[in-house]
């Protein structure tokens, strides 16, 4: 990917993951959820509503010094009632900017891909990890990870998915509770709380090695499964 041309590397990328759906459909295999299947926003659900004393709680949040440097504290995005759930590793800069999970470059690539999974932004729930954005988008340190983790937990809690897919190493060291390295454990199947758990790499990391797509996709097939 050259830096002249970061929004065609996108594009490009997200018209793979389509095909990838379109040769399903072709071969017979009905696994693909259908438009009829899915859910738009329920803001007034009782799930938002449980959501809304948490959400409060992180607008005030002072667990660790990244709220001293961050913009605006980044919740969440997407439907309380979904039966999928993205989580992210921590905002980044247009995160902060917007107080809104995975809007930049990275962002733009998950909506490509929740959309090639026959789903819209708006059917699932994304959030993160961390609800500041670390300086200079580094790693959560461990200690923030921790700070935030209550928050992360109580959210999955409330929401109950059928499946979360932890987008990096982060998010999934944060909820497998061990160092892990993505490529051995990407498309496994983990038991989280009785949430099934599927670890695929980071949108970020596929901008970077967009050759890794065809493995995300398989894993984003196993998600479709067992949601249909």
């Amino acid at each position: 990917m050259t830096a002249s041309d970061p929004k065609k590397e996108l594009a490009r990328i997200a018209r793979d993951l389509r095909s990838y759906v379109e040769a399903e459909k072709a071969s017979g295999i009905a696994d693909v959820i259908t438009p009829a299947r899915r859910r738009g926003a329920a803001s007034g659900s009782k799930k938002a509503a449980l959501l809304e004393p948490v959400k409060k709680e992180v607008l005030s949040c002072q667990r660790c010094p990244l709220y001293k440097t961050k913009k605006n504290y980044v919740f969440s995005d997407g439907d309380p009632e979904a039966r999928l759930v993205f989580i992210g590793e921590a905002p980044g800069e247009d995160e902060d900017i917007q107080g809104i999970p995975f809007v930049g470059r990275a962002g733009q690539l998950l909506t490509k891909m929740i959309e090639a999974m026959g789903l819209r932004r708006q059917d699932v729930y994304i959030c993160n990890v961390i609800k500041c954005r670390p300086p200079n988008n580094r790693a959560p340190l461990p200690e923030e990870a921790a700070a935030c983790k209550g928050y992360l937990l109580r959210q999955i809690e409330i929401i109950a998915p059928k499946v979360i897919c932890c987008l990096g190493k982060h998010a999934s060291e944060a909820l497998l509770d061990t160092e892990v390295f993505i490529t051995k454990i990407r498309g496994k199947e983990f038991e989280f709380n009785g949430v099934t758990l599927i670890p695929t790499y980071h949108p970020a990391y596929l901008l970077r090695n967009p050759p890794a797509k065809k493995e995300v996709w398989i894993d984003l097939k196993k998600i479709i499964k067992i949601l249909s």
